[in-house]
């Protein structure tokens, strides 16, 4: 899916944001019940099975892991990495000796160290400075692909309101509107707060409506899906209360990636309440 600006006014309460106790997420804990058990069972086999390994494994594990991130958050947006080039510069910001390193180049770097800095820095306060420092990251030379984009700045709706669309021009399906442009410093301040005050349950479900909250205010230019997945890989991080990672957030959007846009289109329109 991608953005797209067409001339055209929203006229009736169709998403989430519109809603006027927007942005208070509600989600039915007993439907959620069984699946969170059966997660929380699965992260204590894994954290055992990690345990039992010695610090050179679980490093190598490490490694393993966000060299996937990596490379699938960008394989997610049509953006195919060099698997080498992301291994090695991973390797490098862990400071772990795997031989000879391959060359990376400023791009691979930037995804990298957006997912680094989530993760393992996840203690640290999510403010606008790092949130724009993450959108730099990404886009080093100013443009995605050969467009000319915003970088560390809010999207603005001067084309338009912010749309994201799938099929051929001419005949795109909108599957989803953005929120006004003059709103986003004081939603995003609204989504700051509200992710790092501590988590009122199930901290797994924190992450969740972390991600989804985010990629529908949909901040930037492009870069949101990215910026989304790595907000809510740092949830994972302090719900987990470990900066090592052994399973992909990215991973497993990729494998249901089907299943998980029908819902997150879903999830965003004004019915879901």
């Amino acid at each position: 899916m991608r953005p797209h600006r067409p001339h055209r006014p929203i006229r009736t309460p169709r998403y989430i944001w519109q809603l006027p106790d927007w942005p208070h997420l509600t989600f039915d804990a007993a439907a959620l019940a069984a699946p969170l058990a059966q997660v929380h069972r699965a992260q204590g086999v894994l954290a055992g099975r990690m345990a039992e390994l010695g610090l050179a494994q679980r490093d190598q594990a490490t490694l393993q892991v966000l060299t996937q991130e990596v490379i699938t958050t960008s394989a997610i947006e049509g953006e195919r990495l060099d698997q080498e080039a992301v291994r090695s510069s991973v390797a490098r910001r862990l400071g772990l000796d795997i031989g000879a390193l391959a060359p990376s180049d400023r791009h691979v770097d930037g995804v990298v160290d957006v997912v680094l800095d989530a993760t393992r820095n996840h203690h640290q306060p999510l403010t606008l400075e790092r949130l724009f420092g993450w959108h730099a990251a990404l886009f080093p030379t100013g443009y995605s692909g050969r467009l000319r984009i915003r970088v560390a700045q809010w999207r603005t709706d001067a084309s338009g309101p912010m749309d994201v669309v799938s099929g051929p021009v001419g005949r795109e399906k909108v599957h989803f509107t953005a929120p006004p442009a003059a709103s986003l410093p004081t939603q995003t301040q609204t989504f700051f707060d509200w992710f790092d005050a501590p988590a009122a349950g199930d901290a797994l479900i924190k992450a969740g409506l972390a991600h989804l909250w985010l990629v529908t205010l949909h901040p930037f230019d492009d870069g949101n899906g990215r910026l989304s997945r790595a907000v809510g890989d740092m949830a994972l991080a302090r719900a987990e209360g470990s900066s090592q990672r052994f399973y992909s957030f990215s991973a497993q959007i990729q494998r249901e990636r089907k299943a998980y846009y029908e819902q997150l289109e879903a999830r965003r329109k004004a019915r879901w309440t």
